[in-house]
């Protein structure tokens, strides 16, 4: 695909848009059930029944904007604004809706609605920003750098959501919940200047550069009835699933990031009740955190580059596990005054959880590459709506499931002090919990193969697909099949359409389960 050329602004511009996702979800993560709990007056299971209810809208939601995305060209808004950028244009003044959650002395009723009403504007522009890097370019490295300023960017966010309540609770008082209000308010003004950004020096792909399948894809939706339409969507949300590399992506993405949930749901309990120290100290240590996550994405490009994503993954939740067993210990030991070593296994921790942050998100752009060889299609919008429900569910279930275990520990909402086992149920959780979910994260990992090399084979092949309109048996390779097949997971001679993995493809024979199964086997043991 020709691309325009590409230059700093244009990863700068791409890379503030997850001011939104980062930094609003890194402040919610850490404040927002503290916050509920202490000036609300909400019970624990209160608080995560609001986002166990939000995550049921997003079953709906999430996946419908990836879809809409993926069909609005059609329309004229579409053909004037862009599938994707009309909606990130939309969100613009929408994002103000984040400071209403953070109103306090309001009822129940109020905050699961407000918090509902940002859900849905979260993901009408986050879904439609995740498909703008396939969108803008097919080059490894190019999208490497993308991914590198959005997770650079999002770090910069994080460190903001962490320092800014400590300041704002040390200008205005500990006991002063408009510090939250202050501090939503400066980052819906920022995530509104940076959607701007997002939408002056970002592009979509140029409906010249799309492959024939896609276009014929195109052609048959403007037929479709509603009944249809919506059969097409759940069809192509469930095919996302048989892509095999996508699964291990998302075991990746969620044990790193369901961690880090449920890590982030009860530090700030950590540090005020466990510690015993004021909540400024837990902003403190979330800025640490934060700071050395950013340095952690610097270095996370060139060794994703060097030596691919699944193993650097594999060395940063190893350290962040680390961390997580020495935040325990030094309560167990009797250091919770010394705060130097806070600082320290915090700013460990900030490493692991920064690379964790990274390896996902870049990974992700590559897998509408994997489909598009095996669909002959560009369907980074469903993707991407698979993507956000899963994030935004994983939050909200490790967030949920604290709470309920919170209260049943014997947690009481508004008290400075609580009981011993409510302690020992904040350690273990931060510690154990944590160490659970990375484990299952690295695990998936050791079966993930894509990286420079093996993308590029891919990039390659599909080249030549795309020119010839079908397989090209003759004219590849043994090696450069086995990558292929490795990666899609599809003997060769099914690529491009040839199997039933889509709408478009439904009525299509499947891939031979024997074939299948053998070229699976062989490539492996391969490599």
């Amino acid at each position: 695909m020709k691309t325009r050329k590409i230059g700093l602004i244009n990863y700068f511009a791409y890379g503030s848009g997850d001011f939104l996702g980062a930094g609003t979800t890194a402040l919610t993560a850490a404040w927002l059930l503290y916050f509920y709990t202490t000036f609300c007056n909400l019970t624990p299971i209160e608080a995560t029944f609001i986002f166990a209810t939000a995550r049921v809208l997003d079953a709906v939601v999430s996946p419908l904007m990836g879809f809409l995305t993926d069909n609005f060209g059609s329309t004229w808004l579409g053909k004037r604004f862009g599938r994707r950028k009309f909606f990130i244009l939309l969100g613009i003044p929408c994002v103000f809706s984040y400071s209403l959650i953070w109103l306090s002395g309001m009822g129940f009723w109020y905050y699961l609605l407000t918090y509902l009403l940002f859900d849905v504007v979260y993901t009408m522009i986050l879904v439609p920003y995740e498909t703008l890097v396939p969108e803008m370019t097919d080059d490894f490295k190019q999208k490497t750098r993308f991914s590198g300023a959005r997770i650079s960017m999002a770090q910069m966010s994080a460190i903001l959501a962490s320092f800014l309540p400590g300041v704002l609770l040390a200008a205005f008082g500990k006991n002063n919940p408009v510090s939250f209000f202050y501090a939503s308010l400066v980052f819906s003004v920022l995530c509104a200047l940076m959607l701007v950004f997002v939408w002056c020096f970002t592009w979509e792909r140029p409906r010249e550069a799309w492959t024939e399948a896609a276009l014929r894809a195109e052609d048959e939706k403007k037929s479709l009835t509603f009944t249809q339409s919506v059969r097409r969507l759940v069809v192509e949300l469930m095919s996302t699933l048989r892509i095999r590399i996508f699964r291990q992506h998302l075991g990746m993405y969620l044990g790193g990031y369901i961690a880090q949930d449920v890590f982030n749901a009860v530090f700030t309990w950590y540090v005020v009740f466990v510690l015993m120290q004021d909540a400024s100290v837990a902003s403190n240590l979330l800025g640490t955190m934060a700071t050395f996550q950013f340095i952690a994405v610097i270095a996370m490009i060139p060794l994703c580059i060097r030596f691919g994503p699944a193993p650097s993954y594999r060395m940063v939740v190893v350290l962040f596990g680390l961390s997580s067993l020495s935040y325990a210990l030094v309560y167990y030991i009797g250091l919770s005054d010394a705060y130097g070593l806070l600082l320290l296994v915090s700013a460990c921790a900030g490493l692991g959880r920064g690379g964790i942050n990274y390896v996902p998100w870049n990974t992700y752009t590559y897998i509408a590459d994997v489909d598009e060889v095996i669909t002959g299609q560009r369907r980074e919008g469903i993707f991407a709506g698979i993507m956000t429900l899963t994030r935004k569910a994983s939050q909200a279930g490790a967030v949920m499931v604290v709470g309920i275990v919170m209260q049943l520990s014997g947690f009481v909402s508004g008290q400075s002090m609580q009981a011993a086992a409510v302690g020992h149920t904040i350690l273990l959780i931060l510690s154990c919990g944590t160490l659970v979910m990375l484990a299952f994260g690295f695990l998936v990992s050791l079966r993930f193969r894509l990286n420079l090399h093996t993308h590029r084979v891919l990039r390659e092949e599909t080249a030549k697909m795309r020119e010839s309109g079908c397989t090209t048996p003759e004219n590849i390779t043994p090696q450069a099949r086995a990558v292929v097949e490795m990666l899609s997971g599809l003997p060769y001679e099914s690529l491009w359409g040839n199997n039933n993995i889509g709408y478009l493809n439904r009525n299509k024979p499947a891939a031979s389960g024997a074939t299948l199964s053998a070229a699976l086997n062989s490539t492996l043991n391969r490599g």
